[in-house]
């Protein structure tokens, strides 16, 4: 049988971008009882991971202004097409979804 109709079987590849690793346990996601996202430390681990990635945390003041407001718009904008998307997360409030905007104040 020639090589040409196998699959290889050594894994997938990392996807870039990839949260693998990335857990509340070890201090890199916030638990949904603060909050979820990510902390300051998930955000530098997953900067290093990915070298040009623009990640930031939270905005999580009252009235930003500036590029921090424009931040915050943009979140809200995208976590409510999520919350179309999974009518489950959404309509649970101790989602990781609902609580991240919860934390964001969408």
């Amino acid at each position: 049988m020639s090589s040409k109709g196998r699959k290889k079987s050594a894994g997938r590849p990392k996807k870039k971008g990839s949260m693998t690793g990335m857990s509340v346990k070890s201090g890199d996601k916030r638990p949904t009882k603060s909050g979820a996202g990510m902390t300051a430390k998930g955000v530098a681990k997953y900067r290093r991971r990915n070298p040009g990635s623009k990640l930031q945390t939270a905005v999580t003041e009252d009235k930003p202004t500036g590029k921090r407001a424009a931040r915050r718009r943009s979140f809200c904008a995208r976590s409510a097409g999520q919350m179309k998307k999974f009518p489950k997360a959404a309509k649970n409030p101790n989602s990781r979804l609902r609580q991240a905007r919860r934390r964001w104040k969408c």
